[in-house]
């Protein structure tokens, strides 16, 4: 039965899941696991949240420049993801030290799919959300409007 992202809730909620997920960024497996949180607010396609023991660190450097804030999660950190000389910069990030009401995220990494060279969801492939901000995961589960749609200027 698909999701209608209307009736997801703001403040947003967290959702453990143990869907299959894959993620290749410049050419490597940057994740491999059953075990993330999804990240469900009004109009928004889920975000993915990952342990980060499932994350390969060897592509990650710390990235430059600013943090940003949440008014949800509080203060981000941003990675780049770097190998053979190529770098997608401010690609993936975390909340070390997130508000109460969501802790659970802490120190868990969340990436942008349309950056990366391919995401799935139980083999599905995701279709990134529009927008250069945002870092939600459309597959057939969840259904539109999507904040960040071109289509949906009400929404953006």
């Amino acid at each position: 039965m698909p999701e209608l992202v209307s009736q997801y809730p703001r403040p947003p909620k967290l959702e453990f899941s143990d869907e299959s997920i894959r993620v290749i960024a410049l050419g490597e497996v940057l994740i491999e696991t059953s075990r993330s949180i999804r990240i469900l607010e009004t109009f928004h396609p889920p975000t993915y949240y990952f342990p980060p023991e499932v994350v390969n660190h060897d592509l990650l450097k710390p990235s430059t420049g600013r943090s940003t804030f949440c008014e949800w999660k509080g203060v981000a950190s941003y990675f780049d993801i770097h190998h053979d000389n190529r770098r997608l910069e401010r690609s993936i990030w975390c909340y070390p030290s997130p508000s109460a009401r969501f802790a659970e995220l802490a120190g868990w990494f969340a990436l942008y799919p349309g950056r990366m060279d391919g995401c799935w969801v139980n083999d599905e492939s995701v279709t990134p959300q529009a927008g250069g901000f945002y870092g939600g995961w459309i597959t057939s589960r969840v259904q539109g409007p999507f904040k960040g749609d071109p289509n949906h200027p009400e929404l953006i």
